[in-house]
């Protein structure tokens, strides 16, 4: 058994340790965002529902941004999907970001630059998948 994993695209090597701390990392995240974030959202829950009210958007964003947070938690632990997925969730936090700042009192505003953070990390780790991901839709053309 390799004690390293090979990161094709950049040629960099990962320990296993390392590749098992981001996978775990991985696994977390998607926990987070399919439980208490998308969950409370896509069954309507006053908590969310409030929020979505106080932004001025109403139910079709809540339940929007709810389907966006579940599917990036399932993507982010399917291997050929979790570059890519970290990015749009990233993309999704910097959003977040912005409304917790402009449009809601910023108490939480840090929060979705944590989880963004977090994100990066995958990303950048993950970031040969996005080549394969590419190959093979490029191959199904």
């Amino acid at each position: 058994m390799s004690l390293t994993a090979t990161t094709p695209a950049s040629g960099a090597r990962l320990s296993r340790r390392a590749d098992i701390a981001v996978r775990v990392l991985q696994i977390v995240l998607a926990l987070f965002f399919a439980i208490p974030s998308a969950g409370p959202k896509l069954v309507g829950h006053w908590s969310a529902a409030e929020s979505f009210d106080v932004i001025g958007a109403g139910d079709w964003l809540m339940y929007t941004v709810g389907a966006l947070e579940l599917a990036g938690a399932i993507a982010l632990v399917i291997p050929i999907l979790s570059g890519v997925s970290a990015l749009a969730l990233i993309a999704l936090m910097a959003g977040a970001f912005v409304t917790q700042l402009t449009v809601l009192d910023g108490k939480y505003a840090l929060t979705p630059v944590i989880f963004a953070a977090l994100l990066a990390v995958v990303a950048r780790t993950r970031r040969h998948h996005n080549a394969e991901l590419l190959a093979l839709v490029r191959r199904r053309k």
